[in-house]
């Protein structure tokens, strides 16, 4: 369920020159477990696209395995890319890396950041060393390592440090749900994190070029924002405005930029957060390349700044035509 305060002001981009993008490709699917999302969300932006009059062509790296990809991505044949591709390989800096070799300019985030930005523990640790705050959290690579997580106090919440969409993350409520808990996530990723139980609001901030759109508050009935909270149920609620003091989400706002660009993102992405018990904001994780479905939340929080879907799809695809710090 979407909560969204009317906007009388959400209005359609200026006219703009679709010949100025050159021909793009638009590339989505991959192999990754989050294939279905970006499927999804990649045929919402072709349709964008089009309607804006822009020569885009949907490429998929599942049907080009390989130097194929290299072959079909010719500079000769495009002059930019689109990049709708979530989870690994999409998200993590591969796809970056190919385009970058290539010399063919694309969306969002450079390889550092993207790299990152997908790994949820070294994200935290970039984090730790500027001084940002986040969840406590213990690293688990095997057995052993179960002790520092059950030292941080149940309930924790398991995770895989390389996934995105809330893929393989549960509660564990103690021991024995722990180590279910960390056996399930290490079936999707050898690194895995557990992290202190936060009882405090669910909060996410889009962020699009340097400016972070407003706030949107996460609630639903699941145990935490999981994949069915995600993607299926109708029982999620969308708060935005998320119901904050103005100042407090100016805050927020400024607090989840630094902590973007601390990882090198660019471009667009969110950045999600929660409150602890005592009401302190904690960072959660980095999207850098996030959801653009009918229940994703970018384009949610574009609506409430007054970008309209298409216009939005327009912001990203200008953010190929700029160099990034972390494009050097």
């Amino acid at each position: 369920m979407t909560s969204l305060a009317p906007n009388p002001k959400t209005l359609a981009l200026e006219p703009i020159d679709p010949a100025r993008y050159g021909r793009v490709a638009l590339i989505l699917g991959g192999s990754s477990e989050e294939r279905p999302i970006s499927l999804r969300s990649g045929a919402a932006v072709l349709a964008a696209l089009q309607r804006l009059g822009i020569d885009v062509t949907p490429l998929d790296p599942a049907d080009h395995p390989g130097s194929a990809l290299f072959q079909v991505l010719n500079p000769q044949r495009f002059d930019r890319a689109f990049l709708i591709l979530h989870g690994r390989g999409g998200e993590d800096g591969q796809i970056q890396g190919a385009l970058e070799t290539l010399g063919l300019p694309y969306t969002g985030s450079g390889v550092l950041g993207s790299a990152i930005g997908m790994d949820k523990y070294r994200t935290k640790r970039v984090w730790g060393g500027a001084g940002l705050p986040t969840a406590e959290f213990a690293l688990i690579l095997d057995e052993a390592d179960l002790q520092q997580a059950v030292d941080l106090g149940f309930p924790l919440m398991i995770k895989p440090a390389h996934e995105g969409s809330s893929l393989g993350m549960a509660r564990a409520n103690d021991r024995d749900e722990l180590i279910a808990a960390w056996h399930e996530a290490a079936k999707l990723d050898a690194v895995v994190l557990a992290e202190r139980w936060l009882t405090g609001a669910e909060y996410t901030c889009a962020i699009l070029g340097e400016q972070a759109l407003p706030l949107i508050r996460l609630e639903t009935p699941n145990v935490f924002y999981d994949f069915d909270a995600k993607y299926q149920a109708n029982s999620t609620s969308y708060l935005c405005p998320c119901g904050l003091p103005e100042s407090i989400e100016t805050e927020y706002q400024a607090l989840c930029l630094k902590a973007f660009h601390a990882v090198g993102g660019s471009g667009w992405g969110r950045v999600d957060f929660m409150l602890d018990e005592a009401g302190n904001p904690r960072l959660l994780e980095v999207n850098t390349i996030p959801g653009m479905t009918d229940h994703s939340l970018v384009p949610m929080a574009a609506q409430t700044a007054g970008i309209d879907f298409d216009s939005l799809c327009a912001r990203i695809l200008e953010t190929s035509m700029l160099e990034t710090p972390s494009h050097d």
